[in-house]
């Protein structure tokens, strides 16, 4: 299983990656810092630069973090990860639109 080893911020929302394998991969992180707890980060430079490695992803002060699949594959770890390589650059799509879910909460 290919796990985050370490993380430099590079600029604005970005941030490279080093994996377990020795991969190195850029992600844009900005779609997915929204809300009240993940959207801190969205504002605050110098919180974001506080980005640091813990069990193999990317955690912030606050106990914030983002699940590892996401920044790894973009979803979840794909069955043939052994044959396959992350993107090398990519930025990762929230989970859902968040338009349609607010749509569909307030019919």
């Amino acid at each position: 299983m290919i796990e985050i080893r370490a993380v430099q911020p590079i600029h604005g929302r970005r941030v490279r990656l080093t994996l377990s394998d020795g991969t190195e991969v850029e992600r844009d992180l900005s779609a997915l810092l929204h809300g009240p707890l993940l959207g801190q980060l969205a504002q605050d430079d110098d919180l974001f630069a506080q980005v640091r490695v813990e069990y193999g992803t990317l955690v912030w002060p606050g106990e914030l973090d983002i699940a590892p699949e996401t920044l790894i594959w973009d979803g979840p770890t794909p069955t043939d990860e052994q044959d396959r390589r992350p993107a090398a650059v990519l930025r990762p799509r929230p989970p859902f639109d968040r338009r349609q879910s607010w749509d569909r909460a307030h019919r």
